[in-house]
């Protein structure tokens, strides 16, 4: 079995029992002391990567891009790496199939689709379309012969587009359509995400940030969550730092926000660190 191989089964085997942490890097070097710190699994950030190239968030890059990208983050370290593709970076079923392929090719354990138009407002696919492209995508999933986790999204709770419910509904319809993992971003509290959980018999992914970033590992383990990201969370705490420290420099003058910077031998030691483990 090759070293890859080792990586995808791990990763499915991850989504099987209890609850883990699926921290999520925007570069080599944070998937690497991602890596040292004891992660298990990286998933890529569409918003974070953004970031690392100058633009905001949503739908501003190409799936070349994002595949170049999570290519590196597969390459940076020896665990098994899911890609955040945002809409498939597409809008018809066989497109988002064949990204799925290449996400395959390029040595990913898994990634996620959501069901939200790349354009203003970030509105939903209607249900019907939205179902086709995670049948499509799964089908594409189960056709790489490996394993491959395909989390199928439904975003409308977070951006908008629609309640609970009806997002229920969905993650019920992608379930049927073959995803292996579903996924509501922020829904109202963790009695409602209790509630999802228990809609479906998939495993589910939630997201540690905003208002959710007051829970434990535990509290979502006990609302029956197998899986937590943190999405952009954390490159976007990296950039409060940056501000922060910044703007005490430039405006006041102020450099003690810097003594509490890593130490660079801590540091190399973890992009060492990171690198070896597998």
């Amino acid at each position: 079995m090759t070293a890859l191989s080792v990586r995808h089964q791990r990763f499915q085997t991850l989504h099987k029992r209890g609850c883990f942490v699926i921290p999520n890097p925007w570069d080599a070097g944070s998937a690497r002391v991602m890596a040292a710190l004891g992660a298990q699994a990286l998933a890529t950030t569409s918003a974070g990567f953004a970031f690392t190239l100058g633009r905001p968030d949503m739908g501003s890059i190409t799936r070349d891009e994002a595949l170049a990208h999570a290519e590196t983050i597969v390459a940076a370290t020896g665990l098994p790496v899911s890609g955040d593709f945002e809409n498939g970076f597409a809008d018809t079923p066989d497109d988002v199939a064949e990204t799925i392929r290449l996400a395959g090719e390029i040595g990913l354990s898994g990634c996620s689709i959501e069901d939200t138009m790349m354009s203003e407002g970030n509105p939903a696919y209607p249900l019907d379309i939205a179902v086709e492209r995670v049948r499509a995508a799964a089908a594409a999933a189960r056709a790489l012969a490996r394993p491959f986790v395909f989390c199928a999204r439904a975003d409308g709770v977070m951006n908008g587009a629609y309640d609970v419910e009806e997002a229920i509904r969905r993650i019920q319809a992608f379930e049927k359509a073959g995803a292996d993992l579903l996924y509501v971003p922020l829904p109202p509290n963790i009695e409602a995400l209790a509630k999802i959980v228990k809609s479906v018999s998939k495993p589910v992914n939630a997201l540690a940030a905003g208002r959710f970033a007051k829970y434990s590992r535990a509290d979502f383990e006990a609302a029956g969550v197998r899986r937590i990201s943190v999405g952009s969370a954390l490159a976007r705490a990296t950039h409060k730092i940056l501000i922060d420290a910044t703007t005490a420099m430039l405006d006041e003058g102020d450099f003690t926000p810097l003594q509490k910077a890593a130490s660079g031998k801590a540091v190399d030691f973890m992009l060492q660190a990171g690198g070896d483990v597998g």
